[in-house]
């Protein structure tokens, strides 16, 4: 397996082998449970379909979904994400998966959406400088011209501007795994990650 759902828990710091502080990551990564395999000759590429396993009201699934777990024999479940996997791999629906399949030092990647701030305008959205703040000016934090008016007539896509802020899929690559606990199914990944607490993060390991 290349990967497994988990929730953010929140930060602390461990101490490293030569007494530095080392910032971390506390996410709770599954258990997760293979929901569907999907291969190359119905599906046209191979991976796995797993869901997070935590308690959900059975009368808030639809009868399509339902359906879904039915058949793989497994418990509905909220959280569904894919993972590719190599055509030679044996998982199959029902399938358990842990955070066992990480180890300290593996390099991972983190998919998750980053806190959202609302509607920011452009110096805290894009970093701009402003004008100058002395008195008389009024030109302290507005974005200045954005745009010709004989030429070209209009505002390009993409111009920055003010807008809603956060809120966007964001993935951090290769960070490190520190810590295992396998017993209360926790990853320690040093840095940080997106999201706030209780946000939904997919793992998987760098390069898959």
């Amino acid at each position: 397996m290349q990967g497994i759902l988990g929730r953010k828990v929140g930060m602390t710091q461990l101490f490293a082998a030569d007494g530095s502080i080392v910032p971390v990551t506390v996410v709770e990564a599954g258990p997760c449970v293979v929901v569907q395999r999907k291969s190359a000759e119905k599906d046209g590429y191979e991976s796995v379909q797993i869901g997070l396993v935590e308690k959900v009201n059975g009368n808030r699934i639809s009868k399509p979904m339902k359906g879904h777990f039915e058949k793989a024999g497994v418990a509905p479940v909220r959280r569904l994400a894919e993972f590719r996997v190599a055509s030679g791999d044996e998982a199959k629906a029902g399938d358990s998966i842990t955070v066992s399949i990480f180890a300290e030092g593996d390099k991972i990647d983190i998919v998750g959406v980053s806190k959202g701030k609302g509607f920011a305008g452009v110096i805290k959205r894009h970093h701009f400088r402003g004008g100058r703040a002395s008195h008389g000016s009024m030109f302290h934090r507005a974005p200045g011209s954005i745009g010709s008016s004989a030429f070209p007539s209009r505002v390009f896509k993409g111009m920055r501007m003010t807008g809603r802020m956060g809120g966007d899929r964001v993935t951090v690559k290769n960070l490190q795994v520190a810590r295992i606990d396998a017993e209360k199914n926790l990853i320690y990944i040093r840095g940080a990650v997106p999201g706030g607490r209780g946000a939904i993060l997919r793992i998987r390991k760098a390069g898959a």
